[in-house]
């Protein structure tokens, strides 16, 4: 039998006993047990709640991992609660507070209201805290009870990074008194420093161009440790907003927590970024990575999930060392809020904090109202369950509405008469996110928590000016989405499981086909491995073959347009548009302008048919209702996976 067990029940049922953690219970004098709780990637998920499917839910939301994070204080003689960043934005709380209410110098943050009431020790800035500009980074940050830390994000840069005026405090150091296993108090001096991907000067340069500056992060702290050991510095703690990624350091990685792990003097690592757990079978056979041991670089770390899904936690047994500390045993782990059963239901694990939701109910509340109010209608529905494998309505309609928009921002430019074209790729598309991430809109009123749902990120509209070339080779780099399937295999798996749907762009306003038995031209990080590799055909423009010279421009967003996903053509030094409004915003016009909308996809674009071959493909379980709709492709139901997905079968 299935239960869920809240701090206040477990403790009223154990007669207010928690068992200590093995480090706890066996410190001997001179020996203390510190415990590393860690949250990341929250992304404004307080409550367990789906504000873009208007309902409960059991899997995200601070509230409930607090109820974790006070039974695992309770288990450990010394304990620091830290943030590792992506906090600010990611659900339509965060984008009330941003375009609707506002930061006012003084105002709270409601995220901010919740880790204050958790206590927090300190946190780090996350990629997504720029996506509203400094000046509502700045005003969220400063009520914050806990200190903020961020090494590489510079306002001027030195001729080393000790020489930067950085943009908030690239670390500090706490002074703590632990207790050791007699009971004895002794002084720690704990340091820690923050790191986010340096790729936000591509993903909102319209923020942060001519602002601040980013530096690689394991340069940043090769330079900044040393100096943090000479002011005392006794263990060092990485709060790396950077996912689990190559052994290797190359200048401006990305995802660079295993080199950074490998800075001499870190003692441990908080990771995040990449939404997935460590230690999990995720990163098996990564180099440099030890799941069982949870390890990078042989130092202890942990990634916590994301949107309050699973608490992050680090367990260090220290021991005196004459006057320095080292550590002489480690665990990691993540704790997780809810759990998947068998028949794919989902059960709890923890209650929510009540003094949680207390602190953020009335944003709350305001939040409800904000994504409910109509906007317009739709003839039909909207879902993202086939976007993968067709031409698809949630994607025709963002693209509609991104060539309504530019058309009209192109008039009376130098690039009037150019054609238009328009970008976009489905962003809630089952995948790591799980069976129910998908868009399905049903057919009449559209709300505004509708076109959250349909465009996730407040990104803003940019246009880009390129070639036929280009729009090829951006369609070459978006077809990585599928394998290579030879003609005649049978049931081969369709889609590459390490490509993101956010980088599937369609493009509207051509027609293509897509060759799977060609491979991909170009790797999952954007690089060309196949140049020869041919997979875009029969593309057209205006029914004719597209000319490789002529000039188009491509409607898409900031993201895409200053280089994210690494797209030809798509690098920042193309761009002739760039728009005050975000694409939500746009969307939402879009469909006001034109009252009832009818989102139906045009077919611009199929796979090339491949006789007796066939192919399977993962989606949400409700896709069931709108299979018989698809007819650019002929598809037959083939079961379910233990995760939830339904497969269906493409006869190519």
């Amino acid at each position: 039998m299935s239960f869920t067990l809240s701090r206040r029940s477990f403790l009223a049922s154990t007669a207010g006993f928690i068992a200590l953690h093995p480090f706890s219970a066996r410190a001997q004098a001179n020996q203390v047990h510190l415990r590393l709780m860690e949250t990341t990637d929250l992304h404004v998920h307080v409550f367990p709640y789906d504000y873009y499917s208007d309902q409960p839910v059991d899997t995200v939301g601070l509230a409930r991992t607090a109820s974790i994070i006070e039974n695992t204080r309770a288990e450990s003689t010394n304990s620091l609660l830290l943030d590792n960043g992506d906090f600010l934005q990611g659900n339509p709380m965060g984008d009330y507070i941003a375009y609707e209410r506002g930061m006012k110098e003084g105002d709270m943050h409601p995220v901010i209201a919740a880790m204050n009431t958790l206590g927090f020790d300190a946190s780090t800035l996350g990629n997504h805290e720029f996506n509203y500009g400094l000046d509502f980074l700045t005003k969220s940050l400063a009520r914050a009870n806990y200190p903020v830390v961020s090494a590489n994000v510079v306002k001027t840069m030195g001729a080393t990074p000790l020489d930067d005026d950085t943009l908030i405090p690239p670390y500090i150091i706490i002074d703590r008194e632990l207790t050791d296993g007699a009971g004895e108090k002794h002084a720690i001096k704990i340091g820690l420093i923050g790191f986010v991907p340096p790729q936000i000067m591509n993903w909102d340069r319209q923020h942060l161009d001519g602002k601040v500056q980013t530096r690689d992060i394991v340069a940043t702290a090769q330079a900044y440790v040393p100096q943090m050991k000479e002011q005392g510095a006794q263990i060092i703690i990485a709060l790396s907003h950077s996912g689990i990624g190559a052994a290797t350091a190359t200048d401006g990685m990305e995802n660079a927590s295993i080199p950074l792990a490998g800075v001499e003097g870190i003692d441990a690592v908080m990771t995040g970024h990449s939404h997935l757990v460590f230690p999990s079978s995720s990163y098996d056979g990564f180099d440099g990575v030890d799941v069982a041991a949870g390890t990078l670089m042989g130092k202890p770390a942990v990634m916590g999930g994301f949107w309050g899904s699973h608490m992050g936690m680090i367990d260090l047994m220290l021991e005196r060392d004459g006057s320095d500390w080292k550590i002489v045993s480690h665990t990691s782990e993540a704790r997780p809020i809810s759990q998947r059963n068998e028949d794919r239901s989902i059960t709890a694990l923890v209650e929510s904090d009540q003094k949680v939701l207390d602190a953020v109910q009335q944003q709350h509340d305001e939040t409800l109202e904000y994504v409910r109010r109509a906007v317009g209608q739709t003839d039909a529905p909207l879902y993202s369950y086939f976007a993968l494998v067709a031409d698809d309505p949630s994607v025709q309609i963002v693209s509609n509405a991104q060539t309504w928009y530019i058309k009209k921002m192109m008039q009376g430019t130098e690039n009037d008469g150019l054609p238009i074209i328009s970008a976009a790729a489905p962003f809630k598309a089952g995948g790591r996110q799980g069976p129910e991430y998908y868009t399905d809109v049903p057919k009449g009123d559209v709300a505004i928590k509708n076109v959250a749902d349909l465009y996730l990120y407040p990104n803003t509209v940019r246009a880009v000016k390129i070639t036929g070339a280009q729009v090829k080779d951006w369609l070459e780099r978006s077809a990585g989405m599928f394998n290579q399937i030879a003609e005649g295999a049978q049931d081969a798996p369709l889609l590459n499981a390490e490509f993101p749907s956010y980088n599937f762009d369609v493009i509207d306003g051509v027609t293509y086909q897509i060759d799977l038995s060609q491979p991909s031209k170009f790797d999952r990080e954007g690089a060309v491995v196949a140049a020869d590799a041919n997979r875009i055909i029969d593309l057209k423009f205006n029914g004719e073959p597209i000319d490789p010279t002529a000039e188009f421009i491509v409607a898409t967003n900031n993201y895409r347009a200053s280089g994210g996903g690494s797209f030809p053509g798509a690098d920042g030094s193309t761009i002739v548009f760039e728009g005050p409004d975000t694409n939500r915003d746009v969307i939402v016009r879009y469909i006001v302008d034109q009252g009832t909308i009818s989102p139906n996809a045009d077919a611009n674009w199929s796979f090339k048919p491949m006789p007796g071959t066939t192919a399977m493909f993962e989606t949400g379980p409700k896709a069931a209702a709108y299979a018989e709709t698809i007819e650019s492709v002929s598809l037959e139901p083939a079961g379910n996976t233990p995760e939830g997905f339904a497969l269906y079968r493409m006869i190519l």
